[in-house]
């Protein structure tokens, strides 16, 4: 399955979240987005289920050597979640990552700030949390959010993507009460892949989608 853009990709999710029985148990949801891809296809989401909407920023930690390839993340104030399968292929050590991990929470901070422009985060205690991205490829990124968003004491977590690897699949379930998602392609390769229209979401798009769902829905 391919995808025209983002925001036809989270229609469809809506709609996959709102079949029975699982759209009878979501309750009044929260909607959180991973920035930036994940934004325009939570924001979809967030105008279906009319539920509000926030970001989880969270950030990649990136081999030495190749930045794009994820062997860690970050989310919230949680220690550096790495990808050990990773690590030991490319015998890489935590330690020696330590100086990337460091300027990714420094970046975490001030997209933080850039998004929410002072305002708290979203309350998710004891409300039913559903994290949106716009595929998963290796999933760690989405284990370090899932991971932060736990520890702010939910009812249930679901995570919603609408595109994702089995390896990803696999690596995310044991973190989420529910995994959402509409293809699961074998071989994978890469999210981009799946969309027609996969251009970069920038940072003011982000913050539109955001300032947006501060209206009434």
């Amino acid at each position: 399955m391919r995808f025209r853009d983002r925001r036809q990709a989270g229609r469809k999710l809506a709609e996959r979240l709102c079949e029975p029985p699982r759209g009878e148990r979501l309750g009044h949801p929260v909607v959180l987005a991973l920035p930036r891809g994940g934004a325009p296809v939570a924001d979809e989401i967030a105008q279906a289920l009319r539920a509000p909407l926030d970001v989880l920023v969270a950030r990649r930690i990136g081999a030495p050597f190749n930045p794009e390839l994820g062997v860690g993340a970050l989310a919230g104030d949680d220690p550096p979640l790495y990808d050990e399968r990773a690590l030991a292929l490319l015998d890489l050590t935590p330690a020696q990552l330590a100086p990337r991990a460091r300027e990714e929470r420094t970046e975490l901070r001030r997209h933080e700030q850039l998004y929410r422009r002072g305002r708290p985060p979203a309350e998710t205690r004891d409300r039913t949390v559903i994290v949106v991205d716009d595929g998963l490829a290796t999933g760690v990124t989405a284990r370090a959010a899932l991971r932060s968003v736990r520890r702010r004491e939910p009812a249930r977590v679901i995570l919603a993507v609408p595109v994702c690897s089995p390896e990803a699949a696999a690596a995310v379930r044991p973190e989420t009460d529910d995994l959402v998602f509409l293809d699961q392609p074998d071989p994978f390769q890469a999210v981009g892949l799946w969309y027609e229209d996969f251009a970069q979401v920038r940072d003011e798009e982000v913050i539109d989608v955001v300032r947006a769902s501060l209206a009434p829905r």
